[in-house]
């Protein structure tokens, strides 16, 4: 099975220069965790609740006149909508993420592919990718 028919298509975005209030506000309407920041119709980061809470709040910046750019997250990993759900499911993995923004061969964003994706399509894809997430890592999650 590709991605393509996994992810969840109707992803919300948001611009980089936002505030951080609104990307909460955002984030609280929709009940998601995170979403994509996109500039100029590309994907230049991931912006996460909990950017919000250690890059924002743990460190005193302003909700109203703080931007999403100041705490995204810029190097993201990502895969492809036509790869099988497995090679995307080794990614969440090797990166311990819980979730992959999703592009197109032009390099637009189409959706996100997250481990409920996965547990809905593909259970044995879930656990590769639930494996290799729980295992310890030096690496930061994101």
């Amino acid at each position: 099975m590709k991605v393509r028919e996994a992810m969840s298509s109707d992803t919300h975005v948001i611009d980089p220069n936002t505030t951080i209030r609104d990307a909460c506000q955002a984030m609280r309407e929709d009940n998601i965790g995170c979403l994509p920041v996109c500039e100029n119709d590309r994907l230049i980061g991931m912006v996460t609740d909990r950017d919000i809470a250690m890059r924002a709040v743990a460190t005193s910046h302003a909700p109203g006149t703080t931007s999403v750019r100041t705490v995204m997250s810029d190097h993201i990993f990502y895969c492809y909508d036509d790869v099988e759900l497995e090679e995307a499911a080794r990614r969440m993995a090797e990166h311990q993420v819980h979730r992959l923004p999703v592009i197109n061969r032009d390099k637009r964003l189409v959706g996100m592919l997250a481990l409920a994706d996965l547990a809905r399509k593909d259970p044995d894809a879930l656990k590769t990718a639930f494996v290799g997430i729980a295992e310890p890592t030096d690496q930061p999650r994101r």
